[in-house]
């Protein structure tokens, strides 16, 4: 790949996003459907994949005061902009959430699982007024429309590929056109070596996820982990460190984004929790290291494109937990800034995968903060050992000498060995007794 489709994919694939991206694409694919409808929907169905329904089960919808999907779909026919993007919740007002809760309760908003389709990410959405019917699709990635029918559906255009113009492949083989796809030693040679007027734009993700962790300190959301790893109890065990430093800011970020709070941050491969792990362990070392601005950047395009190229084989939504690969990322932007060389970012992918390749994710919530503190922990961890050249051999585990063959043997255990294990967590998941 070239330097300029490497860029234009970090670009795609490192956007805001206001909530959780899960309701958040079925909120955009209801929006769709109501305009393609062209008045108020009296009634909306949604049918999505059994990743999408885990992933958006148990988020707080931001502006609502409200958990999972319902209040999302009616947020999305009565007041959603498709034009915004993931960010269409942004501008819900008190009115129209009052307006969306009626909806609701008049039972104006049915969800269940797809018969339909074997995707991993899929959202259908029907709208109905009368005898007026329309019909919106998502797949493969959050903002796709693929198909869109209704009465005023012509005013949207979709490319041959299905794509709404909003967002590309995450595979880099579709850019390259060749079929070429990344390998960690191109990701590390493009981000040390590339201009560094190319990468500015890389800034713009240290100052939304910075500025999410500094305004959740301000309330008190989710399971308040960030919080209370800054508070006197939290510093009595961990210490007033970097290391505390990082997994607070982290935690606190995710606190408020799976708790609905109206912040935006910079999502990765189209999830905010991913670009929370890769953005916040890198930008909390580099101040507190006294790195370069430049080191900085080049630390966090490497962070970046390292989560980006682990999405190309696991896929947007897996049963492997995203801050593995977050998480991998940012030890990869820790150690470079830490002082070591592509031997030692290799070693750093290397301590990560044998630690926590295997997390479960078990649908987006409030405890995931405690799943990324885990993840930047081990970053950090291995980050240490990396730059000291201690790195986990070939006879262990998931290991081999080839880094890219260990990255694609996680990705090959979670899109494929824990694919039985998804469907367990998803049937555990709707089946509670709450």
């Amino acid at each position: 790949m070239t330097d300029a489709q490497i860029i234009e994919l970090i670009k795609r694939e490192v956007v805001p996003a206001v909530g959780c991206t899960e309701p958040a694409a079925v909120a955009l694919c209801t929006a769709y459907a109501a305009e393609a409808l062209g008045c108020r929907p009296d009634a909306v169905s949604v049918r999505l994949s059994g990743n999408m329904l885990k992933n958006a089960m148990g988020v707080g919808i931001p502006g609502t005061g409200m958990t999972g999907l319902p209040i999302a779909v009616a947020l999305g026919a009565i007041a959603g902009k498709s034009g915004n993007g993931l960010e269409l919740l942004k501008d819900s007002t008190p009115e129209a959430v009052a307006e969306a809760r009626a909806f609701i309760a008049d039972g104006r908003v049915e969800i269940g699982l797809t018969e339909d389709s074997d995707e991993i990410l899929y959202i259908e959405v029907v709208c109905s007024a009368g005898e007026a019917r329309a019909r919106a699709v998502i797949a493969r990635e959050h903002t796709r429309l693929v198909l869109l029918e209704g009465p005023c559906a012509e005013a949207y255009h979709l490319s041959e590929s299905g794509t709404g113009g909003e967002s590309a492949s995450i595979t880099g083989a579709n850019l390259a056109g060749e079929g070429e796809e990344l390998t960690l030693k191109r990701v590390y040679d493009f981000a040390v070596s590339v201009p560094l007027e190319d990468i500015e734009f890389i800034d713009e993700a240290r100052r939304l996820n910075e500025a999410a962790a500094q305004e959740a300190l301000k309330g008190n959301y989710g399971h308040e982990l960030g919080k209370t790893l800054s508070r006197p109890l939290g510093k009595g065990i961990f210490g007033d460190t970097v290391f505390s430093h990082i997994i607070s800011a982290t935690s606190s970020a995710c606190d408020a984004r799976m708790a609905g709070a109206m912040i935006p941050v910079m999502s990765n491969s189209g999830s905010g929790n991913q670009g929370i792990a890769a953005t916040l362990p890198v930008v909390v070392f580099a101040k507190e290291n006294h790195n370069t601005r430049e080191e900085l950047l080049r630390a966090l395009v490497l962070s970046h494109l390292t989560a980006i190229y682990i999405k190309q084989s696991l896929g947007r939504l897996s049963a492997l937990c995203g801050c593995v690969v977050a998480s991998t990322g940012s030890s990869c932007g820790l150690t470079y800034l830490m002082g070591g060389g592509y031997g030692q970012v290799a070693a750093s992918v290397k301590n990560m995968i044998a630690n926590l390749a295997g997390m479960v994710c078990d649908g987006a919530k409030p405890s995931c903060a405690l799943k990324l503190s885990s993840g930047v922990s081990t970053a950090v961890l291995s980050a240490m050992l990396a730059v000291q050249n201690h790195s986990v051999s070939s006879t262990e585990g998931l290991i081999e000498d080839d880094v890219d063959c260990c990255i694609h043997n996680m990705t090959r255990l979670g899109s494929v060995g824990m694919r039985e294990t998804d469907k367990m967590v998803l049937d555990i998941m709707t089946h509670k007794k709450v």
